[in-house]
């Protein structure tokens, strides 16, 4: 896991047998801005060689956050450091905490899955009716072609196994369905599990893990964990669990403001600032995740897992009653 304190950009623009190249990289260090661009330099001096010997790879590094960044460090302003867990603030503005091996996993409803598909569906028969009906003028292929669009799109997510329609059953319930599958598999693991706005937050406590370690993997997979988030958590050597509310689960409506990837201009932190402000009032209010049980070994504790899970449970306010967001 690797969160820089300071971010640098190297730039070299040379002509080379007669052609101009212009090679931009990114450089990071957690002791001074002056080692992130040593660091920026020579990765652009490395990056410019390969290119002018002929290999293809891009000529600039996007500026990317956590989500999108491939495996690059996490670029994301550091609000505080807990041994070697980091605290830090995403791109919509909620806190988060970063450790490089204690297993967070959250799992989201079934129901929310399938309401999102069902959603799509619908949202794409109501396109599709409505350019039927501007091309044709006809309001019945208008609601024929509505009609259609919607039962292919329920048919094929019901053919891949997606839910589409309520479910009645209490949401948490699948969800522990495949905890107590894990814990089959595993009978001396050691499971914290918390209620979240969208899911069940799985904190393991047993042991600490990398995330290419081979349990993790089988915990993503029975667990069904978000597959973007099983991704970068290989990609950026990191577990992560968001740790305060979601802005717009707090009345917060407008986004944080651009440039929203870490480090901000000097000249626009002072909108950063209000914004944050805002938000940190509003979100005192509220839990990210609320501790619902321990289950399995429940004597099996590693102890760094241990302080992890004491800062995790201050951080989101887990015990405080307060409503989840």
């Amino acid at each position: 896991m690797i969160v820089p304190q300071y971010w640098a950009e190297g730039r070299i623009q040379e002509r080379v047998a007669g052609k101009q190249y212009t090679v931009r990289r990114y450089g990071w260090s957690d002791d001074s801005q002056a080692a992130a661009q040593a660091h920026a330099d020579a990765r652009t001096r490395a990056a410019f060689d390969r290119i002018v010997s002929g290999e293809t790879l891009n000529r600039r590094e996007r500026k990317l956050a956590y989500n999108g960044a491939e495996g690059m460090p996490i670029r994301e302003e550091i609000l505080d450091r807990d041994g070697d867990s980091i605290i830090t603030r995403n791109g919509y503005g909620a806190r988060c905490l970063n450790t490089p091996d204690v297993m967070f996993v959250d799992v989201d409803f079934e129901e929310t899955r399938g309401s999102a598909r069902g959603l799509t569906v619908i949202g794409a028969a109501f396109i599709g009716a409505l350019a039927v009906g501007y091309g044709t003028g006809s309001a019945m292929a208008c609601v024929a072609t509505f009609m259609l669009v919607t039962a292919f799109g329920f048919w094929r997510a019901r053919a891949e196994g997606l839910r589409v329609t309520e479910d009645k059953r209490d949401p948490l319930a699948s969800v522990r369905e495949r905890v107590d599958r894990l814990i089959q598999l595993h009978p001396d693991w050691h499971l914290r599990l918390y209620r979240t706005p969208a899911g069940m937050r799985v904190l393991a406590m047993h042991d600490v893990y990398t995330p290419s370690d081979a349990a993790v993997t089988e915990a993503f997979e029975t667990l069904d964990a978000d597959k973007i988030y099983a991704r970068m958590c290989r990609n950026q050597n990191c577990f992560r669990a968001r740790v305060s509310a979601k802005p717009w689960r707090v009345d917060i409506d407008e986004h944080l403001p651009r440039p929203n990837v870490w480090p901000v201009p000097f000249d626009k932190q002072p909108a950063r600032n209000a914004w944050v402000a805002r938000y940190e009032k509003a979100a005192a209010g509220h839990a990210a995740c609320q501790y619902l049980e321990t289950v399995g070994s429940k004597l099996n504790v590693h102890p760094h897992a241990a302080a992890v899970q004491t800062l995790h449970d201050d951080l989101t306010r887990a015990h405080s009653g307060l409503p989840l967001a």
